[in-house]
């Protein structure tokens, strides 16, 4: 059984707000298991009026969302708009009714609006209102909303997915040597109190990884022998590009199926054999110390945090990319509704979406419990010169973590007002090395005047560095700015109002 969902408002004025609604729900894992959508507009023609399929259609709806902006609308012969007269029968029927309201003025709204606003504001009316600024912000309101309201039928909440029975799941299934290496390093790592030798049963329970006397999905994906067989999206992928853009053929490509721990641990193997690891000569010593590109703690954490916060019941994995520039970590889900992407950023508390793996994560040292990791990711990353980790919120219900090879990322380079020959000439020295004034003619089509202009450019916002003086051995490279440097300080930041790139001739 689904819940009908019955979207009211004005048709014109809020076309885009109202397939919004319906497009959040169509899209989301979970809503589109739970509700239908019904759209006046989308509906099929038939022979009765179209003020009895609409009241009809409220009757017979679950929730009934009306979306608000300045205009009243037509009116029809009883001095009602369609939006109002909608919105009485749902009051007289007793409705789940969510309102949601456009801008945060009510001065420009028509006074018929205003005054329906008003009735729906009353406290004593018991509906739930809220303003958006945006399609997106419209959408994160009545994704909330739905799932508030599945808690309050009690869908949401009852089971979650690592708690759930796995069903057809045996003893058989568990690699008891697993569990005996997480006992060992939960005892080292974080002083667990149960010995090596205790029954595997017995551990379980102390875990909570068993529903009555069944295994749940967790104790499966965290400890079998192969989880894959039971839930077919738990896997990493794992992906190696040769420029800057997802493109084949793929320098590499490997899907990980095993347990939680060997994902991860085959996932951080993968992309430090991917990025670069500079020689460096140690002060006052032989010995040399090879750091990764990119903070060995940051890549583990993106990776950790991905496979325990991810969404189990979408079809998706995880995939890890490496591209020239970056890698980028995917995981189906979203942000709990108590966290912003600002938060990550700050001390902040933890929620995990699937708490018993996170619990035997932490316990294994592999996760950080209170929300300090994706400071320490940060702080890591900002130490090795590099620009801060991004979080994707992605409305699609997915999240990506973003780790920068080196300072030029795609939001700090739109910053700089560069034309797009310049652009496409950092992307081109970001995936071969190097430049030279004729490659820059060849790729951009453009005279060698333009070009001497754009890459003198290039070099005065210290984007690019210039080898040679003059003649045709001189070379452009990407400008390598000091560790612990200060972004803001090494590379000049133009506002494109105030910028002086010259034109072509």
């Amino acid at each position: 059984m689904k819940y009908r969902i019955f979207v009211s408002g004005i048709q014109k004025e809020l076309k885009a707000e109202r397939l919004a609604v319906q497009e959040i729900v169509e899209n989301d894992v979970l809503l589109k298991d739970y509700f239908r959508v019904f759209l006046f507009e989308k509906a099929p023609a038939g022979g009765e009026s179209s003020k009895t399929v609409y009241l009809k259609e409220v009757r017979a709806c679950d929730v009934y969302i009306v979306i608000f902006g300045d205009e009243y609308g037509k009116v029809s012969k009883n001095k009602l708009s369609a939006t109002e007269a909608e919105f009485r029968e749902a009051q007289k029927s007793h409705k789940y009714v969510l309102a949601y309201i456009k801008g945060k003025s009510d001065n420009r709204r028509d006074k018929r609006v205003k005054k329906i606003i008003t009735a729906i504001k009353d406290e004593d009316s018991g509906y739930k209102y809220y303003r958006f600024r945006n399609i997106q912000e419209l959408k994160n309101a009545v994704h909330e909303s739905l799932i508030e309201f599945l808690r309050e039928e009690g869908i949401v909440g009852k089971s979650v997915f690592d708690q759930a029975v796995c069903e057809g799941a045996s003893w058989k299934d568990i690699d008891t040597d697993k569990v005996k290496w997480f006992l060992r390093m939960a005892k080292e790592k974080r002083n667990f109190p149960l010995a090596e030798n205790i029954p595997i049963k017995d551990v379980f329970t102390h875990l909570n990884l068993l529903n009555g006397n069944k295994l749940t999905n967790a104790a499966i994906l965290l400890f079998g022998k192969n989880p894959h067989k039971f839930h077919l999206q738990a896997e990493t992928k794992c992906v190696q590009f040769p420029g800057a853009e997802v493109e084949k053929p793929f320098i590499s490509y490997h899907i990980y199926d095993g347990n939680l721990f060997d994902q991860v641990d085959r996932a951080v193997i993968f992309v430090l054999s991917s990025i670069k690891l500079p020689v460096i000569q140690q002060v006052h010593t032989a010995q040399v110390k090879r750091p990764p590109e990119i903070p060995l703690f940051a890549v583990e954490e993106a990776i950790v945090n991905a496979l325990a916060h991810r969404t189990y019941n979408d079809i998706s994995g995880v995939q890890v990319m490496v591209f020239i520039d970056r890698v980028e970590i995917w995981n189906s889900g979203r942000l709990p509704s108590q966290l912003s992407i600002a938060d990550l950023k700050k001390p902040h508390r933890s929620y995990p979406g699937n708490p018993l793996i996170a619990e035997v994560f932490y316990l294994a040292d592999y996760i950080q419990r209170v929300g300090s990791g994706t400071l320490e990711m940060v702080k890591q990353c900002k130490q090795a010169g590099l620009p801060e980790p991004e979080f994707v919120n992605n409305c699609n219900y997915e999240f990506r973590t973003i780790l920068s090879k080196d300072l030029f990322t795609e939001s700090i380079v739109a910053r700089l007002g560069l034309n797009e020959r310049q652009l496409k000439a950092v992307k081109y020295v970001k995936e071969k090395g190097t430049i030279s004034n004729a490659l820059y003619r060849r790729i951009c089509a453009t005279s060698e005047r333009t070009a001497t202009r754009d890459l003198s450019y290039l070099v005065s916002l210290k984007v690019f560095e210039q080898r040679g003086i003059t003649g045709k051995g001189t070379e452009y490279i990407l400008k390598r700015h000091k560790r612990k440097a200060n972004l803001a300080s090494s590379v000049t930041v133009v506002k494109r109002k105030k910028r002086v790139t010259p034109k072509t001739p």
